[in-house]
């Protein structure tokens, strides 16, 4: 059995804008962004975030598309990813997202297990969720609805609300 405390839960989402970001229609979404992101950094088990050089991580190309946007964080587990999901300010912008991001048939989140200390590059981000697209969940990539405990290839089912997967 694999220790827990040596691993890290990492996490990417990424969002098919509506609109570009400096427009009406997304302008409540960025002004969000900031106290979103300052809640995380304070959240019981939030471990590090990719940032940009405005602080948050909208100016970060994935995928090639510049209609996309990608959010990636790492934390203790997916006890503290879930509490801090579904809270607050970010699930208020979570309830809206329809607002801001189109609706994607395709995987556009993933979850992986990181050695502790280790920090996903984008290039490992698209990767997994290339993996999730093609292979459903698995060890290597998986969502919160099936995930994997770190060095296991036992599926855990959990409760997630329905309707509910973080587009950023």
């Amino acid at each position: 059995m694999t220790s827990v405390a040596a691993y890290e839960l990492a996490q990417v989402n990424i969002g098919r804008l509506k609109a570009p970001l400096d427009s009406p229609q997304l302008k409540d979404f960025v002004d969000n962004l900031d106290p979103v992101n300052a809640d995380a950094d304070a959240a019981d088990g939030f471990v590090w975030r990719l940032q940009g050089e405005a602080g948050d991580a909208t100016d970060i190309a994935v995928f090639g598309d510049e209609w996309l946007i990608i959010n990636m964080s790492v934390w203790r587990d997916t006890n503290a990813l879930t509490a801090f999901m579904y809270q607050g300010r970010h699930r208020e912008m979570l309830a809206r997202r329809r607002e801001f991001f189109e609706r994607v048939q395709e995987a556009m989140t993933a979850l992986w297990w990181v050695p502790a200390g280790h920090r996903p590059t984008v290039a490992e981000a698209e990767e997994r969720v290339l993996h999730l697209r093609a292979n459903g969940p698995t060890p290597y990539a998986f969502t919160l609805r099936t995930s994997f405990p770190p060095g296991t290839e036992e599926a855990v089912v959990g409760e997630v609300p329905e309707d509910l997967g973080c587009p950023v």
